[in-house]
């Protein structure tokens, strides 16, 4: 492990930004201050006036290893995640084999020591083959998992939810629930709005996700589980969750870039803005927004989804439901809610930092004495979205062809360089 010392840069802290230099020895920040000198051993890296804030935590990822490294591997994926200034990411467990026991979950457990760019923590499966049959073998993964989830699928037995909280309660453990009701689907792959109706798509109704939101937090109410909300897309979840928060149930919800930034009066006839749950309608983007103002919304994760060029190629109705977006989450964030003024860059940071690792109990602060989890971008910088140019091996994405403001100059995992792009 190497030591450094970075020059120029621009920490923000408290609102505001103030120039320091950051020296870092055995994985640790030693010293953050102005006019730092240089000690034996460390290499200098000038950030050239670069905003630097802490590693970003991803609560919702897909690594697609163990089974479909066709789509992305373990190390695309966190090299990804590290060009996108992320320094934790939770992998989804619809993998093959499927993390429900112990040894199923060794197997990607294996792939992530050999392989990881940053650090990543794994979700155990709710049940059993995500079947929603029988629980997954909980208490023998939890020491290895972040959390439990099934996603990808929602829970359809209110008994079956029931009991996994109550497990999940035991162990200490958070219920981290894709909500969608299956009956209400109707073969919907789209947003049941606007686009839908006047392009002959079958629409998804928000009530597939909020009626089970609804269920949800009267079970975690009822049981005194902490529990998560996955990618919540619509307006009446936020509200719910509003609403439970007031009431104290122990909740927390992600929200994704793609809902802040597009409406499904933007879709077009291409795979790359297929993801479930979907797009939704201005209204519910503007209620995401609101959450995200008043503390409902706690965190944004990317969801980041890789598929092959193949299964995303078949248009809105024929291709898989998924996005990547590790490395375009920060600056679309940036540029479409930070610099029109509708969010504050603290408030940015705290959805991708500070709440999610409080949450969930991973990713430290930019501080003296802390491991030197950290990433600097060029705010000032624009480019625009070429997937061509991924770390990932995933290449659908809405934000192909936008220019965005925020170029990831470096990133730095418990001590060690995981992403550098030079000045250009």
């Amino acid at each position: 492990m190497s030591n450094y010392l970075l020059k120029n840069a621009m920490l923000f802290a408290d609102g505001r930004f103030r120039p320091v230099d950051i020296s870092i020895s055995d994985g640790r920040i030693v010293s953050i201050a102005k006019g730092l000198g240089g000690f034996p051993g460390a290499a200098v890296i000038d950030l050239h006036h670069s905003a630097v804030f802490p590693g970003f935590v991803d609560v919702h990822v897909h690594l697609r290893e163990p089974g479909f490294s066709y789509k992305e591997t373990i190390r695309s994926g966190t090299l990804s995640a590290a060009r996108g200034g992320y320094t934790h990411v939770c992998p989804m467990p619809n993998l093959d084999p499927v993390p429900d026991s112990l040894e199923h979950l060794e197997v990607q457990l294996e792939l992530i020591r050999r392989d990881a760019a940053v650090g990543v923590h794994p979700y155990g499966a709710i049940t059993a083959g995500e079947r929603g049959e029988v629980l997954a073998e909980l208490a023998g993964m939890a020491p290895y998992v972040c959390a439990f989830s099934d996603d990808g699928r929602g829970v359809q037995s209110e008994d079956m939810m029931r009991s996994a909280m109550e497990a999940a309660r035991r162990l200490g453990k958070i219920i981290a629930a894709h909500c969608e009701d299956d009956s209400l689907l109707n073969g919907g792959y789209i947003h049941d709005g606007v686009y839908a109706r006047s392009h002959g798509h079958k629409g998804i109704c928000s009530r597939s996700e909020w009626s089970q939101i609804a269920r949800d937090l009267k079970l975690a109410e009822e049981t005194g589980c902490r529990y998560h909300v996955c990618h919540v897309s619509a307006a009446e979840s936020v509200e719910l969750i509003r609403k439970a928060k007031a009431r104290g149930v122990d909740v927390t919800c992600e929200t994704g870039p793609h809902y802040l930034v597009f409406s499904d009066i933007a879709l077009q006839e291409d795979g790359r803005f297929k993801m479930n749950p979907p797009i939704r309608s201005d209204r519910d983007r503007r209620a995401l927004i609101a959450g995200l103002l008043d503390g409902t919304v706690d965190m944004v994760a990317t969801d980041h989804a890789p598929h092959s060029a193949e299964e995303k190629g078949r248009g809105l109705e024929g291709s898989h439901m998924g996005v990547v977006g590790l490395e375009t989450a920060f600056a679309a964030l940036y540029t479409h809610l930070v610099k029109p003024g509708t969010l504050s860059l603290g408030k940015l940071v705290d959805l991708l930092h500070t709440n999610p690792a409080r949450r969930f109990g991973f990713g430290t602060p930019l501080a003296e004495g802390q491991p030197a989890d950290l990433t600097a971008f060029d705010l000032e910088a624009k480019y625009t979205v070429d997937p061509a140019d991924f770390q990932t091996m995933g290449r659908a994405t809405p934000f192909a062809g936008m220019e965005l403001y925020g170029v990831c100059r470096l990133t730095m995992a418990g001590g060690s360089i995981v992403w550098q792009e030079e000045k250009q």
